[in-house]
């Protein structure tokens, strides 16, 4: 397969394909709602077929970096660098690596499952909400390929938009609030961190034209400290603690997720909070490796990791909605994400990257399943349920597996990625991994009570009486198989995606803790010898 994509050119186009097909496809679907004037009854089935058939399309192009993308090289895969506004020294630079390029595979699966999600559930302005996934696609793959940070900050925005409309248009009743949160929310970090962006590349440019690159910039920060260090990691911290969301930053997150209609909760859940976690392993952490690792600033950011672990799997406890469950369930979940990014070993590193892509499955997964619920029940209340495994046993099985692998049970995925971060966070930060490691009872508590409420208490509602015959049909059940084999794939043989995220993660750790002691040597007024100056 590799020579196969050697001899196509494969490195030299699929990057910038990647981000034109979904554009391509935007329009056309436009296009083509135009063409019926707006009549929905006529446009939907043509538009959500050209929809996936774009998405396909991207999904099988991707799959040739699993195996053309070689992750213990140190060099950027199909790396393209244009310039584009010259006079500003902005260029048009991207590339991925190993981390980016499992990111990427996860977008191009979850994107055509979304699309077949709301197959049936979006009957109004079909066109312009296809549009905007397509769109919102070109965003998200932009923020994992970007080597230029205003080209990152545009990508960044590029998403913003699309989803923000998402919930705003097709959302539930109180959309308008939950969209205007989620803008203001992520608009007020992005601001923080285009000051940010605009700072490092007046400083990167010595005077002279800024220098936005991500490698010249990096080179800046390991020669010498950047004026403003603090301030700029901060700016940068922010913005992407609020997408992850970290606790405090939370709060836009359960309004979002239950008033966003079914795809817009899964590419909320398995795609969008991921940049915010990425952001960290790609920029805050790597320019800024001395103040990341500053003890006051690392106990702060596992402070609020190990907080958010434990308020987000207690707060789901008691939720009755069972789509604001899975959201505080995922302020948990990425809680652990944090925790190993800053326990900063590779072991932990390579956890929370295993972590962030297991979440996008399970999580995923979970939003489908509700989503498939309320189209037959209309309602997201637990009480409102009660032995659905009668009427619909297809459904109740893969509500039990993808909740399984949620909580973390061996044998999924979702125990590989919490096992890393526990087993790497612990010879660093004992304490915090233990508290942390509490929090695998409280999921277990939330979604195996939450699965009593809905699937084995007594089948006494008519409501759920009524469900019988109409359990998940082969649309559904299609869209589901691949998640449940990923979990289960994941959780028995993890070894293909490790072996594709270690040599970053390794290089990432070599290099903060490079800088963490030439600043102790600094300290010390040592040199490279330990002798003193």
């Amino acid at each position: 397969m590799t020579q196969f994509l050697d001899g196509i050119g494969y490195a030299g186009w699929i990057l910038p394909a990647l981000l034109l097909l979904p554009l391509l496809g935007a329009v056309l679907v436009v296009a083509q709602g135009a063409m019926h004037k707006g009549d929905d009854a006529s446009a939907m089935p043509a538009a959500r077929q050209l929809a996936l058939g774009i998405f396909l399309a991207e999904a099988v192009l991707s799959l040739g970096l699993w195996w053309a993308l070689d992750p213990a090289s140190p060099d950027w895969y199909g790396k393209v660098d244009l310039a584009w506004i010259p006079q500003w020294g902005v260029r048009f630079t991207i590339g991925i690596d190993g981390i980016a390029q499992m990111l990427i595979l996860l977008t191009t699966l979850i994107m055509p499952l979304a699309v077949l999600g709301s197959w049936t559930s979006v009957r109004e302005k079909t066109h312009s909400y296809y549009a905007l996934l397509l769109i919102l696609t070109t965003g998200m793959l932009g923020v994992f390929m970007a080597l230029d940070l205003v080209l990152f900050y545009v990508m960044w925005e590029v998403m913003l938009v699309p989803m923000y409309l998402i919930i705003g248009v097709w959302g539930g009743q109180r959309r308008l609030y939950a969209s205007l949160k989620f803008f203001l929310y992520t608009m007020v970090g992005s601001l923080l961190m285009l000051v940010a962006i605009v700072w490092l590349g007046l400083q990167a440019g010595r005077g002279g034209p800024p220098v936005f690159g991500y490698d010249a910039i990096m080179v800046m920060t390991k020669a010498a400290p950047v004026t403003g260090a603090m301030w700029v990691f901060l700016a940068f911290a922010i913005a992407f603690a609020v997408k992850v969301p970290m606790f405090p930053f939370h709060t836009w997150l359960p309004d979002a997720h239950v008033e966003a209609p079914t795809a817009g909760s899964v590419i909320l859940a398995a795609i969008m909070l991921k940049m915010g976690t990425f952001g960290f392993v790609r920029f805050a952490v790597p320019l800024f490796p001395e103040v990341a690792m500053h003890p006051t600033v690392r106990m702060v950011m596992l402070v609020l990791a190990v907080t958010g672990i434990v308020y987000g799997a207690l707060v789901a406890l008691v939720q009755p909605d069972f789509k604001k469950l899975v959201a505080y369930s995922s302020v948990s979940h990425l809680g652990f994400v944090m925790l190993g990014i800053f326990a900063m070993t590779v072991e932990s590193l390579q956890g929370a990257l295993v972590v962030t892509i297991s979440h996008g499955v399970s999580t995923g997964a979970l939003f489908l399943l509700i989503g498939m619920i309320y189209e037959r029940r209309h309602t997201r209340q637990l009480e409102d349920f009660g032995g659905i495994a009668k009427v619909m046993p297809i459904f109740a099985t893969c509500l039990t597996i993808v909740a399984l692998s949620s909580i973390g049970v061996p044998g999924t995925n979702g125990f590989v990625g919490e096992f890393l971060v526990l087993l790497g966070s612990f010879p660093t930060q004992p304490w915090f991994s233990f508290v942390a490691a509490t929090s695998v009872i409280f999921a277990a508590a939330y979604l195996l009570w939450a699965v009593q409420r809905i699937i084995y208490n007594p089948l006494v509602k008519p409501e759920n009486q009524a469900l019988k015959g109409h359990d998940l049909n082969w649309r559904e059940i299609g869209l589901l198989v691949p998640l449940l084999l990923a979990i289960v794939w994941m959780g028995v043989y993890p070894k293909p995606v490790l072996t594709r995220t270690e040599a970053a993660a390794d290089r990432l750790v070599r290099g903060v803790e490079a800088a963490r002691l030439s600043t102790l040597r600094k300290a010390d007024g040592t040199g490279l010898n330990g002798e003193g100056r």
